[in-house]
This record gives C-alpha cells, sequence and structure tokens, in this order.
C-alpha cells in the first residue's frame, strides 16, 4: 500500500492512495523524501539482522539490489529486485545459522562478474562461505573454503569491493580480547582467493583489534579501537592506516610506510581515548572527495556519552563533538550488549557530514542528522514514525559511493543484554528505506 506522509510541526496527515508495497515520508520545508519498500519478516528476537558490523546487508550491482537476513526460523533469505522497482523477489535459503547469538550476522558482496559471495553464522566458529551459482542468481553452491588458512575460529568476517574489481574478505581470527586480522583477496577472473595478511593487527594473544574499513579512490581506509579483555570497559584509543596497493602494504595518515603485523606498541593513533570511557567498538567510517578518513563512535568524555566524529582536515587529526544527548549510560561486560543508543554510520557529501543512528530518548526511531561544513550547524530528521527497538545502521554503501543515493536496511529488532533472547518478539517487516538527499 502507497501512503504518503508529510512531516511539519502540525500532526502527520496520512492519505492512503491503495497501491502495494511502498511508502513516501516527505519531510517538511527540508525536501528531504523517504520511500519505503517492504521486503519480508526477518527474525527479531535478537538484533542479529541489524548490528552495525555487517558488511553488508544491502549491496547492489549495475542496477540490481540485493539483501539478506535471517527468517523466523533462522534461515538464511537472499533477495533481489531492480533499484527502481518496490517488489522483491525472495528465495530461503538451504542454510541457517545460530540466530540466538548475535554475533552471527550475514556478510555478502557481489564480485565484478556479479556472482553474489556470503559469508554467515560466524562467531569462533569455522568459515561458512558460499557464492552464488551464475552471476545475479540468489542460488548458492556449497559450503567451500577461500584458502584453507586460519579459518577455524572466524568473527565479524567483511567483504569490501576494490575499484579494481577485486574483492577484499577480513575477519578475526581468534576470541575476544586474544584475535588477529586477517585479510583475503579475490581475483574475479581466477575465481581465486589468496591470502594477503594472517595476522594484519596482531593481538599478541592479549588483545584484540576491532575496526571498520572503507574503500574509495585513494585506498582500502582501516580505523580501530583496542579491546584489552573480553570486557567492553577496556576499549581504548582509536587507530587509522590506509593501503593504497589493495591492501599489500599500508602507511600512516602522513604516508609513512608501517611495519607488519602492526602491534599495540606501533599503532598509528589518531586519537586517544583512556579505557573505562565507554568508548565503543566497531563503528563506522568513510572519506570525503578528497580521500581525507572520517571515523565516527561514541565515548564519555565529560558526564554524558556523547556521538563523536575523528577527521583528519588541513594535515592534522580533529575532534567533531557532539551534545545531543543529556542522560549517560555504562557500558560493561561481554556478549552483544543492550544500549539506548546504535553505533552511528557516518557519510559525507560536498555539502554535508551525516550520522545515521538511534536513541531511546527520541524514541528508538531511525535518526539522520546533518552537519553544515558551512553553516557549523546540525539538523535532525526521524525518517521513521515509530520505534526499530535495538536496531543499528546499515546501509548499501556501493549506493552511496557512486551516487549519493542511501538505501537503508530497517527492521524493528529487540537485544537482552548479553546475547539473551527477548521470545516474546515476533517476527518483523523487513524494509528498504530510500532517502532522497537533492534538496
Amino acid at each position: 500500500m502507497l501512503k504518503i506522509f508529510v512531516l511539519n510541526d502540525l500532526p502527520m496527515n496520512k492519505l492512503i492512495l491503495g497501491i502495494l508495497g511502498c511508502v513516501l515520508l516527505c519531510c517538511g520545508c527540508s525536501g528531504l523524501r523517504v520511500t519505503q519498500s517492504n521486503v519480508g519478516y526477518g527474525w527479531s528476537q535478537n538484533s542479529v539482522n541489524t548490528v552495525i558490523f555487517r558488511n553488508q546487508a544491502l549491496c547492489s550491482f549495475k542496477d540490481q539490489q540485493f539483501i539478506a537476513f535471517y527468517n523466523a526460523q533462522g534461515k538464511m533469505v537472499l533477495g533481489t529486485r531492480k533499484l527502481k522497482d518496490s517488489k522483491w523477489t525472495l528465495l530461503v535459503s538451504p542454510y541457517g545459522g545460530n540466530v540466538k547469538d548475535a554475533h552471527n550476522s550475514i556478510s555478502m558482496a557481489v564480485d565484478a562478474k556479479g556472482y553474489l559471495h556470503v559469508s554467515w553464522d560466524q562467531h569462533d566458529t569455522p568459515l561458512r562461505y558460499a557464492k552464488s551459482n551464475a552471476p545475479l542468481s540468489l542460488e548458492l553452491g556449497e559450503e567451500i573454503t577461500m584458502t584453507g588458512l586460519e579459518e577455524e575460529k572466524v568473527t565479524y568476517p567483511e567483504f569490501q569491493n576494490l575499484s579494481s574489481g577485486s574483492l577484499l574478505f577480513l575477519y578475526r581470527s581468534g576470541a575476544s580480547g586474544r584475535g588477529n586480522l586477517v585479510v583475503n583477496r579475490y581475483d574475479p577472473t581466477t575465481g581465486v582467493w589468496i591470502q594477503l595478511h594472517n595476522n594484519l593487527i596482531d593481538g599478541q594473544q592479549i588483545r584484540s583489534a576491532y575496526w571498520q574499513t572503507h574503500v574509495d579512490d585513494y585506498g582500502i581506509h582501516l580505523s580501530w579501537t583496542w579491546r584489552e579483555s573480553w570486557d567492553v570497559t577496556t576499549n581504548h584509543d582509536i587507530a587509522y592506516m590506509v593501503s593504497k596497493d589493495g591492501g599489500n602494504t599500508w602507511q600512516d595518515v602522513d604516508g609513512a610506510n608501517l611495519k607488519l603485523p602492526i602491534t599495540k606498541a606501533t599503532t598509528p593513533y589518531a586519537w586517544r581515548v583512556p579505557e573505562n570511557s565507554n568508548l565503543m567498538n566497531q563503528t563506522s567510517m568513510t572519506t570525503d572527495a578528497d580521500g581525507n578518513p572520517y571515523i565516527a563512535t561514541y565515548w564519555r568524555s565529560d558526564a554524558i556519552t556523547q556521538y563523536k566524529v575523528v577527521y583528519h582536515k588541513d594535515g592534522q587529526w580533529q575532534l567533531l563533538d557532539t551534545d545531543f544527548r543529556d542522560q549517560d549510560f555504562e557500558l560493561g561486560g561481554g556478549g552483544t550488549k543492550s544500549i539506548p543508543i546504535s553505533r552511528p554510520e557516518v557519510l559525507v557529501d560536498d555539502s554535508n557530514l551525516y550520522l545515521l543512528y538511534r536513541d531511546a530518548l527520541g524514541g528508538s526511531k531511525i535518526t539522520l542528522a546533518s552537519y553544515g561544513f558551512d553553516s557549523k550547524h546540525w539538523s535532525f530528521k526521524d525518517l521513521t514514525k515509530t520505534t526499530v527497538g535495538e536496531w543499528e545502521p546499515n546501509f548499501d554503501k556501493g549506493l552511496w559511493k557512486h551516487y549519493k543515493k542511501l538505501h537503508i536496511y530497517a527492521q524493528n529488532v529487540s537485544q537482552i543484554d548479553g546475547e539473551g533472547l527477548n521470545s516474546s518478539m515476533p517476527p518483523q517487516a523487513v524494509q528498504v528505506l530510500e532517502i532522497d538527499l537533492t534538496n
């Protein structure tokens, strides 16, 4: 059903036009429009479908978009549509996962020949990986290995598309508080994976790096925080490095070559944050048109935990702080946390920096905050009318990178602290929000 809403300072007016599949939100004088397509229903007793370290929940190849999520039975559902269409074609795959652990999310990418690559159900477990039988197909082949190396204890699988057409695959080998970063690269012309690094960032068996990546025409950008144990309170500091040769060698922000593997002692720090600062791991990063990195996260520097953006501009690291929040909370312990705010996603265009997040103080709706580089002013728009629970942001990064089109994976989910389940939460609608930022 097509629904049109006009959002302004007055109560919302609703027109039901009787056309299935799409919802359009028009945000007052700002010109911000949100088109919503309904995909299906997904598992919602925890946040496994919406954790921020999914890379990614949505991805595109030419004019076709793909989506992946777990259904109520824990089966992996794959879907596709033409980008101009609202109707999705879905396929329930033969593969499933332990959805009771929110770490076990689905990550996917499409290679330069149109083959879909998927990894799922990973938390200190053997690699689970498959690719489609044909270009643009939802039918996956058998589970296979990549390189056969360091594939016994895999966590946080992440795909990245390189400008050369290759795929990158990153994951943690080891366990929380004592893991290493492994990096593989796939050649679509040969169909072969090779291992670039079995230990790009070395936890030395006593700590782990929790990272996020971004790829642009300047290279592979990678930032991370260190964690000294399984306990999130031991997160500290923000580091950054970049590779300009497809992941083989790495440099700091000033271009100096780094000796590999990186350890705590040789870390190229961007911003120092002490332990016990409510610093969260695995948030997001992006770059501007000149390749300057922007790293979004949150921590407590005064009395209240706030969103912050660490960025490099004019030859130095700088901090864009916020004061959105007036209530604090406390991070602690292990497992997937139940937190009143999501980890943020960060986007940048020529005029603005955007933070995509949800906050219980605002009703746990999907919110887009915009910071004008010229005005130095923040503005805020809710992209949903109702709560999305413990949702965290995930969007089609290829569409944003190439066309500045923002397509967001949306689903109302629950999360009980430390891998608990909300057994009373029924399957919830999986939706894609298309945000028009042209105005």
